[in-house]
């Protein structure tokens, strides 16, 4: 399969390209520094500006799955800057015809036991706040939209970086947790799921989380 994958060299997005590369997918990175980046088999870097919307439609030739790790923390206006930028993503996804998209979400938008969601707790960092939004919107967009293939992945409260041990539950809506009210998943163990659901869909035109 050839895969598309925006922000290939971040936290999340390299165990995707990881991952992806570890079970023989070819990966077209498009990144805005590709000098982060090391050559390797099966792996095409291409420099590309997120906000690009022609550049990136054209990128987009030809791929079978495009998977979306972007993330707007480098901006002071985060959640406006991932808007813009998951915008731009959505007008070239649509404008290339990409078969199936992936998207890298938040977990701030998941329910809590109450009903309530994460963002929402009086003890939700305020540092995050902005891309927990960002994540959202993105979130709210696809649920819009009509003729698109298309999966949303929300991590666990905490994702922290770590091996993959294949170990894990998947959920939908709701924030999974275990018997002492932690919510954990390893940026290994997300690769994991996201690259199960790229090969055998199991959530098309959904939501669903993971943790263990």
């Amino acid at each position: 399969m050839k895969i598309a994958l925006i922000g290939a060299s971040g936290f999340i997005g390299s165990a995707i390209r990881t991952e992806a590369l570890a079970r023989g997918h070819q990966v077209l990175a498009l990144v805005s520094n590709p000098a982060k980046l090391v050559a390797e088999p099966g792996l095409t870097v291409q420099a590309v500006d997120v906000f690009d919307t022609k550049a990136l439609t054209a990128a987009f030739a030809g791929v079978d799955l495009l998977i979306s790790a972007f993330s707007g923390h480098k901006d002071a206006d985060v959640a406006g800057y991932y808007r813009r930028g998951f915008d731009s993503i959505l007008h070239a996804v649509k404008a290339a015809a990409v078969p199936r998209v992936l998207v890298v979400g938040g977990a701030a938008s998941l329910q809590l036991p109450d009903g309530s969601r994460l963002i929402d707790s009086p003890h939700f960092p305020a540092q995050y706040r902005g891309s927990a939004e960002g994540a959202y919107y993105a979130l709210q967009q696809l649920q819009g939209e009509t003729a698109l293939n298309w999966s949303y992945l929300s991590p666990a409260a905490e994702i922290f970086p770590g091996k993959k041990t294949g170990q894990f539950r998947l959920g939908k809506d709701q924030l999974v947790m275990d018997g002492a009210g932690n919510s954990r998943i390893s940026n290994g163990d997300y690769a994991v799921a996201m690259l199960d659901e790229a090969e055998q869909p199991a959530h098309q035109n959904q939501r669903f989380t993971l943790a263990y």
